[in-house]
């Protein structure tokens, strides 16, 4: 269990204790868990969108993102806002856009990303508690913690002496590519509209993953969070409009 705890402590606020330090080869199985705590995410988003039913939705889908943030403590927000400036920055050069990453200062391109995305994933709330499809509150995170996983699995660490890079090293391959797969095809469950988000969430996973391979070569920890947040929000937005195009093509 010591792998759970791991990623429950890495990927949220919520306070764990570590039994001993963990070795590498715990530490890369950790990763696995990840979709899991994806799950436990959505299902407190979910389950406070049920506590929060009888409130406005405006107040509502506030609430839920702060509180999304929160759980995460920011962690993937941070990974994107190092990414944009580093990628505006950056010029096109590999040594230069990893340098600005390193940096904890943030620019105001990554201030105008990480305003960009806020506010598209709170419309989008706001329209999964309008439309009363809250369900789907589940599965935005959970698909979310499976791209660190895919990433790992096909794409090189750049930093030599990165975490990422020891993880993806253990990482158990068949174990991480069945977890993968099960997830996305969890999407199913909403049928042609998850069938629509699941191809704009892969295709956005394999673009990405092109970009980061043409600018440095291969990924670091922001450029996975950046990912994560990214997706995240292409996924809210592509099952929203996914969902006005199916009910106006079927004459509804």
């Amino acid at each position: 269990m010591l792998p759970f705890w791991i990623a429950l402590q890495f990927l949220t606020v919520i306070p764990v204790q570590l039994s001993r330090i963990p070795n590498q080869t715990e530490n890369a199985r950790s990763v696995l868990y990840y979709p899991l705590i994806g799950l436990l995410i959505g299902l407190i988003l979910y389950s406070l969108s049920w506590l929060l039913s009888p409130v406005p939705h405006l107040l509502s889908a506030s609430l839920i993102l702060i509180i999304w943030i929160w759980l995460t403590g920011g962690l993937h927000l941070d990974g994107l806002a190092d990414t944009a400036d580093a990628w505006v920055g950056g010029f096109g050069d590999k040594q230069r856009t990893l340098e600005i990453m390193k940096d904890p200062s943030c620019g105001p391109i990554g201030v105008l990303s990480l305003i960009a995305v806020c506010l598209l994933k709170w419309v989008c709330i706001y329209l999964l508690l309008e439309q009363h499809l809250a369900l789907f509150l589940i599965f935005v995170p959970l698909l979310g913690r499976v791209v660190p996983l895919i990433l790992l699995l096909t794409t090189p660490y750049v930093r030599e002496n990165g975490l990422g890079r020891h993880l993806a090293k253990d990482l158990p391959k068949k174990s991480a590519w069945l977890i993968s797969l099960m997830v996305l095809l969890s999407l199913l469950y909403w049928k042609l509209q998850g069938v629509l988000s699941l191809l704009v969430f892969v295709t956005g996973l394999i673009y990405l993953r092109h970009l980061f391979i043409k600018r440095i070569n291969g990924i670091t920890g922001d450029t996975i969070g950046a990912s994560i947040e990214l997706l995240e929000t292409a996924l809210l937005l592509s099952f929203i409009l996914s969902g006005f195009y199916l009910l106006m093509f079927s004459g509804q």
